[in-house]
């Protein structure tokens, strides 16, 4: 991972561990079109990890971009920033690529940290059997990261 900006890998790695926002995330679509989402995230081991659902846009979306290429992952960008002042995050683009999680392990997880729990009638809906789930496991190549919260002191004192 390449790492730019005003951030360490180090406070870089943080703010992925510790806020719990969406990632926003793009990639091309067949047609050679812009496409973002939103998905809940978690960073393990260097890589951002997402959950969604087996037939959902973004998937059929990498998987052309592989096969189009020839290659054995999707390029994406994301971006991770607070929605608060002050405005803290990291943006960058890397590879993504897609795996079956039949247990639905990595939603769990997600359900855990953004819910803080898989018991909510959202999370019974999400881990429904009938429900087929991947992980999108993005691996960062090139990271910026911001804080402005010494910019921004004045703009969030009362």
């Amino acid at each position: 991972m390449h790492i730019r900006g005003s951030l360490s890998q180090s406070e870089i790695e943080s703010l992925l561990e510790e806020t719990v926002v969406p990632i926003r995330l793009a990639c091309r679509t067949p047609a050679g079109t812009l496409w973002m989402l939103s998905l809940w995230f978690r960073y393990r081991d260097g890589t951002i990890q997402c959950a969604t659902a087996a037939d959902a846009d973004i998937v059929s979306f990498l998987d052309e971009d592989v096969r189009s290429r020839e290659r054995d992952h999707g390029h994406v960008a994301f971006e991770v920033s607070t929605n608060e002042p002050p405005y803290r995050g990291v943006r960058g683009n890397g590879t993504a690529t897609v795996d079956p999680d039949p247990q639905k392990d990595v939603l769990r997880a997600l359900l855990e940290r953004y819910l803080g729990t898989t018991e909510s009638d959202f999370g019974r809906w999400l881990l429904r059997d009938d429900r087929r789930e991947v992980t999108l496991t993005i691996d960062p190549a090139v990271v910026s990261g911001w804080d402005f919260t010494d910019r921004m002191a004045s703009a969030t004192d009362p």
